[in-house]
């Protein structure tokens, strides 16, 4: 008497644990595109509300000028010593890069102090010194970075300072008009100080008081300001200095 035998052939499992198995590759398939969407349009949302922070550049609040001064003011009201007032605004402007978008930052600070001299109608003289302590912008961390010792070392160099070396003819700086002029004259940042040109603005608000705005575009490097770059996100070398100062007879 013979017996038989027969051997199953294998079959593909249909117990639970395959579709347990199914849903942890489905898992991990979500958490992917989450990543790649999170790296991809993450530092684009970021640009465009970062963005919206940054402040309007500061420019004068009179008409566009009405002329280039090449001369001389016949206006005696306007010779004399002239101090700069509270209400004056100062600060920078520069650009992020966080994963290849680009986001403005705007830096202000009210604390600017200073002074002018107006001599047979041209200005002779004039300092303007902004407190860099006080800079602030939409960021605590930022700020604090920027304060640092890697970056503007407040503690050793607390203060941004321009002063005019050419006198700058005022001809035309009526009462209710808006002159374009050129600054030139030295700005002292962190120890280094260069010869620089700033277009700006003179606007007469009244008979004895007129409002500076002007703006310089800088390289960080060029003062010893190394801009930060943290990988993922980096600061650019190239910025703007920004000002815009009333000043009254002294």
């Amino acid at each position: 008497m013979s017996s038989t035998s027969t051997t199953d052939s294998p079959s593909r499992s249909t117990g639970p644990g395959r579709p347990r198995r199914r849903r942890l590759w489905t898992g991990l398939a979500v958490v992917v595109v989450l990543l790649v969407l999170a790296a991809v349009v993450g530092p684009r949302i970021y640009a465009e509300v970062e963005g919206g922070k940054a402040a309007a550049p500061l420019v004068s609040a009179g008409s566009t000028p009405s002329a280039t001064a090449t001369a001389a003011s016949t206006d005696a009201a306007l010779n004399g010593a002239w101090a700069i007032t509270s209400g004056g605004t100062a600060g920078y402007r520069v650009d992020e890069v966080l994963n290849g978008q680009n986001v403005t930052v705007t830096g202000r600070t009210s604390k600017v102090t200073g002074s002018l001299t107006v001599d047979g109608g041209q200005l002779t003289a004039g300092t303007v010194t902004v407190d860099l302590a006080s800079v602030e912008t939409d960021s605590s961390a930022r700020d604090g970075q920027f304060r640092g010792a890697d970056i503007m070392d407040v503690d050793r160099f607390p203060t941004a300072d321009f002063a005019v070396t050419s006198p700058v003819p005022l001809g035309g700086l009526e009462v209710g008009s808006t002159i374009a002029v050129q600054l030139t004259g030295t700005m002292t940042l962190k120890g280094t100080t260069k010869d620089v040109t700033v277009p700006a603005t003179v606007q007469r608000t009244a008979e004895k008081a007129v409002t500076v705005t002007g703006s310089l575009p800088v390289t960080w490097s060029d003062y010893g300001v190394q801009a930060p770059n943290l990988g993922f996100v980096s600061v650019q070398d190239a910025g703007t200095i920004e000002f815009s100062v009333p000043a009254v007879p002294a």
